[in-house]
C-alpha cells in the first residue's frame, strides 16, 4: 500500500518490561516500530511469549508501554481507545442474551440506547449468514458462528479500528478456513484497519496485506512481508506456487530464528 506522511496507527520505538519483585523484570517487547496505513489489513505473526497480544493491548490503550509512544489518528494514545472493535479467541458472549441482544451490547456498554440501532445490528448478523438466528442464545450456535457474532459485536458502532488475538483459533480446520472467507468479505467491504494476531503462517498469508514476523521474547519486529496475492482470495489461492513461496519464507524465517527445528 502506498504510505502517507502520518500513517494511521504509528508505533515508535516501544519497549513493555513488566516489573520483578527482584531483577529487571521480563523485557516483552523491545525497540519496536511499525506504521499502519488506514484500511490495511496487518497479521503479527510470532511464536507464544513474544508480545503479539501485549502490543494489541498498548495499541488500544489498556496496557502503556515502558518507553516509546503510539498514535493513532495523529493522537497519542495515553488511554482506552474507545473508536475500535476487539475480536478474542474466545467469544465473550453471553449466554443469557441472544445473539442480536449480544451484538447490540456494545451500545450499552457505551452508554447509548440499543434501541435505535437493532435494523443495523439485524443487517450486519444477517451479512455473516446468520438471518434467522436473531433471537437464538450462543448455547444454541456451533463454535463458528457463536465467533460470527463477536465480528458483528466489534463491528457494529462502525469503528475504524479491528482488533483481532487468535480469534480462530480455537475452531476446526473447515470453520476456521470458511472464516477466514467471511473475515476477507466483510473487510473489503468495510475496509476497516485491521490488526491480526496469529500462529498460523498459512492464515496470516491468506488475510494479510502485509505480515510483520516477530522474534522470540522479547519481541522485535525481524521482517516484514508485503503480500502481493490479488484480491478478492479464494482457498484455491494456496495452491499457488506464490502463495507457498511465501509460507516458505516466513518458515525459513522462523527456523533461522531457532523457533522452528
Amino acid at each position: 500500500m502506498t504510505q502517507t506522511s502520518e500513517p494511521f496507527i504509528r508505533i515508535d520505538q516501544v519497549e513493555k518490561r513488566y516489573p520483578a519483585r527482584r531483577g529487571e523484570g521480563t523485557l516483552a517487547l523491545d525497540e519496536l516500530t511499525l506504521s499502519i496505513d488506514s484500511g490495511e489489513f496487518v497479521s503479527l505473526l510470532g511464536p507464544s511469549g513474544c508480545g503479539k497480544s501485549t502490543l494489541l493491548s498498548m495499541v488500544a490503550g489498556l496496557t502503556r508501554p515502558t518507553r516509546g509512544d503510539i498514535a493513532i489518528g495523529g493522537r497519542p494514545i495515553q488511554a482506552p481507545y474507545t473508536e475500535l472493535g476487539m475480536v478474542f479467541q474466545s467469544d465473550l458472549l453471553l449466554d443469557w442474551r441472544t445473539v442480536i441482544d449480544n451484538v447490540l451490547l456494545q451500545f450499552e456498554m457505551r452508554g447509548i440506547d440499543p434501541r435505535g440501532h437493532r435494523e443495523q445490528a439485524r443487517a450486519l448478523i444477517a451479512s455473516v449468514g446468520l438471518a434467522g438466528f436473531e433471537a437464538k442464545h450462543p448455547w444454541e450456535l456451533s463454535g463458528g458462528m457463536r465467533q460470527r457474532v463477536a465480528i458483528c459485536r466489534a463491528l457494529v458502532h462502525d469503528p475504524a479500528l479491528l482488533l483481532m488475538d487468535e480469534p480462530f483459533g480455537a475452531l476446526d480446520a473447515l470453520t476456521r478456513e470458511q472464516i477466514q472467507l467471511d473475515l476477507q468479505r466483510i473487510w473489503q467491504s468495510r475496509r476497516k484497519t485491521v490488526l491480526f494476531v496469529t500462529h498460523s503462517i498459512a492464515e496470516a498469508v491468506f488475510l494479510s496485506d502485509r505480515v510483520v514476523v516477530m522474534t522470540p521474547r522479547p519481541g522485535r519486529i525481524h521482517a516484514v512481508l508485503d503480500i502481493a496475492l490479488p484480491r478478492p482470495r479464494d482457498l484455491a489461492v494456496r495452491e499457488s506456487a506464490q502463495f507457498s513461496a511465501y509460507v516458505r519464507e516466513v518458515g525459513h524465517i522462523f527456523q533461522a530464528l531457532g523457533v522452528l527445528k
